[in-house]
């Protein structure tokens, strides 16, 4: 916090200086530094709607947090956060990351979760020429392309379309083939490029759009986009949509009855247990993006930390599984603090070189990164929900026995049920 001088204490205080000046010159004690903490600035959705999984984020940071200063911190320093609730609103992220880099002068800093809120972040940061690691953000990078920036997502090289691509790839495999596509996008900077990409990708697998709308945030009444849907007749619906819009869109297709032969895509939301928990049968036969699943090969490297994370989040009151960004909040601090650790510094441009350099082992998996920050090998999954009921509780959610993953072929677990009204 910054306090400000009163006038008794301003011949202190330039003597202070002039004092301070005088020391620079002279040799600093070897423990000077080693005493300080490194300070890490962050911002999470704490409140609004991005808080179920901002909360996962945080208690897995913080999981992090206690392990590396259990340890003796990073290059011998303890490590202490100075985070902010973003309120899951973009236009309080510069706000937040100047005064991060301004006031409270941090040593380094991470991004916030989500595309809509990283954004907003990478103009402050490269103004500094921090390094800033993302959270969950599809193709944030695409305007700056920001050498700086390092994203924490497993969507690769072509992040926008890595989200709808297995949504497509398992579409095209079906006889007859389906042949039309509506889009429908939710008007904000996650739903735009991952609609950017699905358009890419109906190019690709060689299908139709026949209709592609989009809608605003805080949408509440989403029978008109149902119905304006439904009269399209398109074989495939891919939606691109943050929670609460997933959730509305999807009771409201299943109280039109709407069944096309397809419904999913990339939908936030649907991850969280929180969310899973509303929904129930009616996820039934969606197919739809993951980025992490508790299979036996997915687990084996992350099982310690949900252990301690479960364990926790019952007194905390939050998600409590933590799949969908419990572990992804503990990964990209663990990423940072490798970093920081290979590189000996703090450094940004050595870190970030060291990180265009180098590859990472995580919980949530390998990581290498590409010249803007994105990994260089794709590892999101396309999910499909089946099989649940009404009595669907927290050990259905524990598990894979709802949920097949279809994509890519080195985690698949199934096949896809076709058409959705089979899974219903």
């Amino acid at each position: 916090m910054v306090h400000r001088l009163g006038q008794h204490c301003v011949i202190a205080a330039i003597g202070a200086a002039a004092l301070a000046v005088a020391q620079a010159a002279m040799p600093a004690p070897a423990f000077a530094q080693s005493n300080e903490p490194i300070k890490i600035g962050f911002s999470l959705a704490l409140t609004g709607p991005l808080a179920p999984n901002g909360k996962q984020a945080l208690l897995g940071a913080k999981i992090w947090q206690e392990e590396i200063n259990a340890k003796g911190g990073l290059l011998g320093r303890k490590v202490e956060f100075v985070n902010y609730d973003d309120q899951s609103n973009p236009a309080n992220i510069p706000g937040i990351y100047t005064k991060l880099l301004d006031v409270d002068k941090v040593d380094l800093v991470n991004g916030p979760y989500g595309t809509n809120l990283v954004a907003p972040a990478i103009p402050i940061v490269m103004q500094k020429g921090k390094v800033l690691i993302g959270l969950f953000a599809l193709d944030g990078n695409k305007e700056f392309h920001y050498s700086r920036y390092f994203s924490m997502i497993s969507a690769g090289p072509n992040p926008s379309r890595s989200f709808t691509d297995g949504y497509f790839e398992v579409a095209a495999q079906q006889k007859p083939k389906p042949q039309t596509v509506a889009l429908v996008a939710e008007d904000a900077e996650f739903a735009r490029n991952a609609c950017e990409g699905a358009r890419e990708n109906t190019k690709t697998y060689g299908f139709n759009i026949i209709y592609d709308k989009t809608f605003p945030p805080g949408t509440t009444d989403f029978s008109p986009i149902i119905r304006a849907v439904q009269a399209a007749n398109a074989d495939l619906v891919v939606v691109c949509s943050y929670p609460l819009s997933s959730v509305g869109i999807l009771q409201t297709a299943n109280e039109l009855k709407f069944t096309p032969k397809m419904l999913g895509g990339a939908m936030v939301g649907l991850q969280s247990t929180v969310f899973k928990e509303k929904l129930k049968t009616k996820l039934n036969g969606v197919v739809n993006y993951e980025t992490w699943v508790p299979s036996e090969k997915l687990m084996a490297p992350a099982a310690a930390f949900f252990k301690i994370y479960q364990e926790r989040a019952k007194a905390e009151g939050i998600d409590p599984l933590g799949y969908y960004l419990g572990g992804w909040g503990y990964a990209y601090f663990q990423l940072l603090g490798e970093a920081v650790e290979g590189a000996k510094t703090l450094n940004d441009e050595k870190l970030a070189a060291y990180m265009h350099s180098h590859d990472f082992k995580t919980i949530m998996g390998d990581v290498k990164f590409g010249e803007f920050g994105e990994w260089t090998k794709q590892a999101s999954l396309q999910v499909q929900y089946h099989g649940i009921t009404d009595a669907a509780n927290l050990e259905t959610w524990r598990g894979m026995s709802y949920q097949t993953v279809l994509t890519p072929a080195d985690q698949k677990t199934g096949d896809l049920i076709y058409p959705y009204e089979k899974a219903k």
